[in-house]
């Protein structure tokens, strides 16, 4: 199956130069850092360049320093959640060479971070309606990834042969439920206990286990 392309839509003005100090760099975070807390708290809408100001204790005239408007912090945000998001599962995963393994360790990794960063999907969500290419970039970022890595496991016999952009995005939308159910909405369950019973769902399916020796 092939990949899909993103939506036309009118592409944003470049984002400003990165600032050229650490301290600038600093400065450009605390903000990125307030604009999280506070969409995740209030949504885009109600969130200004004052509050977010406010909340990250600077002048207002610094934020147009580093960003033009909400919808241009709103769309590194959302950048910034993706690269965040990926670095956690490689961190996560490395040095584990079985696929199966690395879906399990990789979705209880998913439902932590998801756990300990709630605003990921407000954020997220909210941005399809602020910057539809950001909003789809997002999600096409980490389907890439994911369908390269499924069809080179299936390749050395790891995983049985399918469609790997598919399973890529299913299984995207598995973690994507199950991370707003058992790790956004219910801060008591266990993720350890979601985790395994999530992947006897992944690795075996939903069909009953046939006698043995019995056809399907």
């Amino acid at each position: 199956m092939a990949t899909a392309p993103l939506d036309d839509a009118v592409a944003p003005p470049p984002a400003l130069p990165l600032p050229k100090t650490s301290r600038g760099e600093r400065t450009r975070q605390r903000i990125l850092d307030a604009a999280e807390r506070d969409i995740g708290r209030r949504g885009f809408s109600e969130a200004s360049i004052s509050t977010i100001t406010q909340e990250a204790a600077v002048a207002q005239g610094t934020f147009y320093l580093y960003f033009r408007s909400k919808e241009d912090v709103m769309r590194e945000l959302v950048l910034r959640m993706g690269r965040r998001l990926r670095r956690h599962l490689t961190q996560a995963t490395a040095g584990l060479k079985d696929r199966l393994e690395i879906e399990k360790r990789g979705l209880q990794a998913f439902l932590s971070f998801v756990r300990d960063n709630p605003n990921l999907y407000r954020v997220v969500a909210e941005s399809q309606f602020v910057d539809e290419v950001a909003y789809q970039r997002y999600y096409h970022d980490f389907a890439n990834n994911y369908r390269q890595a499924l069809s080179e496991a299936e390749g050395v016999g790891q995983l049985s042969p399918g469609d790997a952009e598919l399973r890529a995005w299913a299984l995207m939308g598995i973690s994507d439920f199950i991370g707003r159910r058992y790790a956004l909405w219910d801060k008591d369950a266990s993720i350890e206990a979601v985790t395994e019973a999530a992947f006897a769902f992944i690795s075996r399916g939903i069909a009953p286990k046939l006698p043995e020796g019995k056809a399907p």
